[in-house]
């Protein structure tokens, strides 16, 4: 096994990772370790499965943004209110790292609904529903990096 394979291997595996924890950029690593993989090879092989795994992740992308922000938009939870659990998420992460950002976020989601509802139940119910965007979200975040890493694998086998 050469040395970019076992290199592109360990970037897909910690951007697999990074989709599920949200520190590191997980599609950027996957897509990089393709790279890493496919540019060396130089042929018609490795081109074709980094273009493959380019077009998976830019489609992923689109669809990890759209997707989730169409059922917010539905429900009802404006932008700030998701502005607000970010900004909350990222004071969580370094408050209380990893675990913090998640309870940031939805902390931060809560309050500016609360105010915005100036009700408890109203607000949580708007939070259970931002909540369940973002998790759509991580889901075809991950999707994405285990189609781009399928493709990979399959160029592997291939190759």
């Amino acid at each position: 096994m050469s040395p970019e394979t076992v290199i592109a291997a360990l970037l897909i595996v910690v951007g697999i990772v990074g989709i599920v924890v949200p520190v590191l950029p997980g599609l950027i690593l996957v897509l990089a370790g393709v790279a890493v993989w496919a540019i060396p090879r130089g042929d018609a092989l490795g081109w074709t499965v980094l273009g493959i795994a380019t077009a998976i992740v830019v489609l992923g992308s689109v669809a990890k943004y759209l997707l989730p922000g169409r059922r917010l938009r539905d429900s009802g939870v404006p932008g700030r209110t998701v502005a607000a659990g970010a900004v909350l998420g990222v004071v969580g992460f370094f408050v209380i790292p990893v675990v913090g950002l998640f309870l940031g976020f939805v902390l931060g989601i809560y309050l500016a609904e609360l105010v915005r509802l100036r009700g408890s139940g109203q607000a949580w119910l708007s939070t259970r529903q931002a909540l369940a965007a973002v998790g759509w979200s991580i889901v075809i975040e991950l999707a994405t990096g285990l189609l781009a890493a399928a493709v990979w694998i399959g160029g592997l086998v291939v190759g």
